[in-house]
């Protein structure tokens, strides 16, 4: 991995051109993990996202709580950025056929800002209630072992998130105090919002909000009403 030392700026239009609050918290992780940030991406007057290594996202979390004011745990969840084999869901094949649309081969893989290198990534965001001022921190899961170090001893309210991560994308976390499922049956197989889990409902029929339009209330027969 490559760390960009630097703040990546985007400038938006109407946002300040600089914004050393946030600047600040690039300026701290980067002090404290060193190597462990691997890049950042800041939009001044708006939001900061910092990407870190594997081995740093402990200390991450714990910088941001400890040193950098971020005591306000917001959420962590995960991201999945392998484009969906079926497509949209209101494209699917069934819709294809229909309208005659040939079928379209998968986009390549791509990453949003701070980049990314891996198909799963951890996002969390941490939050300064006295500055007002909050932190995205992104995380590669390593695709041969998907287990990341658990943040339950940093932040209580990563007990479910986390659980809700191993359910629903197959996420492990090491040193969770119970990582059991939240939502599924015990016997459910598969992880529902990974991009490569079938919605065999989507398989079968079509989009109910495509082909079964209701007339809108007060159009005449002779422009589709009853």
């Amino acid at each position: 991995m490559i760390r960009l030392s630097s703040t990546d700026i985007d400038n938006a239009e109407g946002a300040p051109a600089t914004d050393e609050l946030r600047s600040s918290l690039v300026e701290g992780l980067v002090a404290e993990l060193h190597d462990g940030v691997v890049a950042s991406h800041l939009v001044p007057g708006r939001d900061v996202w910092v990407r870190v290594t594997a081995d740093a996202w402990e200390s991450a979390g714990r910088v941001c709580r400890d040193l950098l004011g971020c005591t306000y745990f917001c959420y962590l969840s995960v991201i999945d950025w392998l484009p969906s084999p079926f497509g949209r869901s209101m494209d699917s094949s069934v819709d294809n056929v229909l309208e005659g649309v040939a079928a379209k081969d998968p986009e390549p893989m791509t990453h949003g800002v701070a980049g990314g290198e891996s198909r799963f990534q951890l996002i969390a965001r941490l939050y300064d209630v006295n500055r007002h001022v909050g932190v995205n921190l992104k995380v590669d899961v390593p695709d041969d072992t998907l287990t990341m170090t658990t943040w339950t001893k940093l932040f209580g309210g990563a007990n479910w998130h986390e659980r809700e991560a191993y359910e629903m994308f197959g996420i492990t976390f090491a040193g969770h105090p119970s990582l059991r499922k939240l939502y599924l049956p015990g016997d459910f197989e598969g992880y529902p919002l990974r991009k490569d889990f079938p919605l065999l409902a989507r398989m079968v029929k079509p989009w109910p909000g495509i082909v079964d339009v209701e007339a809108m209330p007060g159009v005449a027969d002779d422009e589709g009403g009853e």
